[in-house]
């Protein structure tokens, strides 16, 4: 019988944020054990070296006497072996109320195990056992994970919870709190939706928009079994009033999203931030194929001290891009005209800056530990986004693809093909897969092609690709409000930078390269707080747009380290960066619109 290593999570210093860990380790017949936390989470590309908020660690024998433990790197220590069994109890500062890490208050409980647990050498594979125990004075909390319950555990309720190994044991967050959930049943497998904060969703009509999608993607990769990977999913939902963001698991995702992002009972139309909330959830649901199974050969079984790196994240975060978007228009929960709106804005975003013409989408994935996780204020001009890029690269791979089989074949082949060959077989992926797909898709031609746009830098034009499907591409003025959008009038001014209210006026986050704002010695971080004598905030300046004339100079004064400075800024005549995209020849967009093996693009889930 393999040995079984054993948790158990202590909550009742929530008001200091700390949990309280102990380790319990079987007899091992070994002189010493070493104990280590990642240095990072899959999923998420940058050290953070989680080892920093573990406190008062110590260990004891059967007998109660302290064992030896030395701290030999910044996330692993030396235990030394007694041959009895060994108790561990140490304390994790939790804080953090992002996706990766973890969280602890009088309100909720959040984490990755990651964060929590630490890993014992030599036994990774064995079996491993989780007691959450429940907080006295909390009898209103509850427990959402992914996690495996043991037979007496009933769903939500605190106790025994199971993990085949280690690797199992930290790729299922956990949410701990008195949060609401609505359960839905997606291809005979249940889904939960969890929300933990203050929100006026819609539940049901949330829960059945998500089926859809849900539907739409197991039918993708599974066009004929029409099964999902795991037997039940989570989508565990933290509440901010400002928040973003989400990172996949195998069987859950941790979400992270705004207060009113969610449809509401009496909305009769989604917004635009509810729609962003359905491509974060694509996106998250997507990744349980998509880099959760069929995954570059690195990380099968990464080395979570250090970073790993690889080429292929244009692949497994781009074309998930690609997808998350274009699976709500596929499902009906958007207009194909409200689809080409969040493709304009992806092309715009890479557009708009320099760094497609210093860095490629290879590179970029490859420097994802560095440059893309801790961008500097120069990012727009220096780097660019494996996320963006890499979606306008599979747009550009699913557009040849239907061409060459007129319309028989698609991307979606490509990544039933990698679900099949590789994510199943647990096989990871190397480069060259990529060009052999393709190729057996299409010819070597198209994958010589594609080898060019991952590794040179320079402009991907789509134009041509998309006249082929009936879509136009025009381009026009970017507004002066995020150098992003179209302009509202041909003259639109151009300052050339990005910003975010202040309380003065407003702060500059990025400079643009050969800007007006760059000529006018204008730096990030500095606080305008006037135009043309004027202060400045968000609407002001859209006021200010529209009377102030090109070409003319104005001053500007601003806050630069609690320094006043005055300088002048001419405003050019803004340059044609947004996208626009207008179906022309609906004929031509079905070839596009569809899921392949549909007759049509209507009811695919």
């Amino acid at each position: 019988m393999s040995p079984r290593l054993s948790y158990q999570l202590n909550l009742e210093q929530a008001d200091r944020h700390l949990f309280e860990v102990t380790l319990r380790i079987p007899v091992q017949p070994q002189d010493s054990l070493t104990l280590s936390l990642p240095a990072w989470i899959p999923g998420s590309y940058m050290i953070r070296d989680f080892a920093k908020n573990l406190v008062s660690l110590k260990a004891f024998d059967e007998k109660g006497q302290s064992v030896p433990i030395t701290k030999t790197e910044k996330h692993s220590w030396h235990l030394k072996n007694t041959g009895q069994a060994i108790q561990v109890v140490y304390q994790v500062y939790a804080f953090d109320t992002s996706v990766r890490t973890a969280y602890l208050d009088n309100q909720r409980a959040f984490f990755n195990g990651t964060s929590l647990f630490l890993k014992v050498s030599g036994l990774e594979n064995c079996p491993h056992h989780l007691c959450i125990q429940a907080p006295p004075d909390k009898p209103a909390w509850r427990v959402a994970t992914g996690l495996t319950r043991a037979q007496e555990t009933k769903k939500y309720g605190f106790g025994d919870y199971q993990a085949k190994s280690y690797a199992e044991l930290i790729d299922c967050p956990v949410e701990i709190g008195s949060f609401d959930v609505h359960e839905f049943d997606v291809a005979g497998v249940p889904h939960h939706l969890v929300l933990s904060g203050k929100h006026y969703a819609d539940m049901p009509r949330i829960c059945a928009d998500i089926a859809a999608i849900c539907h739409h993607h197991i039918r993708l990769f599974e066009p004929q079994t029409q099964t999902p990977p795991f037997s039940e999913y989570w989508f565990l939902t933290n509440i901010l009033p400002e928040g973003f963001g989400g990172l996949e698991h195998r069987n859950s995702t941790a979400l992270l999203c705004s207060t009113f992002d969610f449809l509401c009972t009496n909305d009769t139309k989604k917004s635009d931030a509810y729609i962003g909330f359905l491509s974060l959830v694509s996106h998250e649901y997507f990744h349980a194929w998509n880099v959760c199974r069929i995954k570059p050969d690195v990380f099968i079984e990464p080395d979570l001290s250090k970073e790993c790196y690889t080429r292929q994240l244009w692949a497994y975060e781009g074309i998930t891009s690609y997808y998350d978007d274009f699976s709500l228009f596929r499902c009906g929960l958007i207009d194909f005209s409200q689809y080409l709106t969040l493709l304009e804005k992806t092309m715009s975003r890479v557009y708009r800056g320099r760094g497609q013409m210093k860095q490629s989408v290879s590179d970029s994935s490859f420097d994802a530990w560095t440059r893309f996780y801790q961008q500097g204020e120069d990012a727009i001009n220096n780097i660019v986004s494996y996320y963006t890029k890499g979606a306008l690269i599979a747009l550009w791979l699913d557009i040849h693809i239907r061409m060459h089989s007129d319309g028989q074949k698609s991307l979606d082949e490509m990544m039933s093909a990698l679900w099949q060959n590789y994510g199943k077989q647990d096989v990871g992926t190397s480069d060259e897969d990529f060009y052999t797909l393709i190729t057996n898709l299409t010819e070597p031609s198209l994958a010589k092609r594609l080898k060019q746009l991952l590794h040179e830098e320079g402009v991907l034009d789509l134009s041509s690709e998309l006249k082929t499907m009936g879509v136009e591409q025009s381009v026009h003025p970017v507004a002066v409000k995020d150098c992003l959008s179209r302009a509202e009038n041909s003259t639109e001014l151009y300052l050339g930078l990005l910003h975010k209210p202040h309380l003065q006026g407003l702060e500059v986050s990025a400079v643009l390269e050969d800007s007006p704002a760059e000529a006018a010695g204008i730096y990030a971080k500095d606080i305008l707080l006037a135009l043309d004598h004027l202060k400045l905030d968000n609407q002001s300046l859209i006021s200010l747009n529209n009377v102030l004339v090109p070409g003319s100079a104005y001053r500007v004064h601003l806050f630069r380290q609690n320094r006043l400075i005055e300088t002048t800024i001419t405003p050019s005549p803004s340059p044609s960066l947004a996208i626009r995209l207008t179906e022309k020849d609906n004929a031509k967009s079905q070839i596009w619109k569809k899921l392949t093996g549909e007759k049509d693009n209507t009811n695919v889930c």
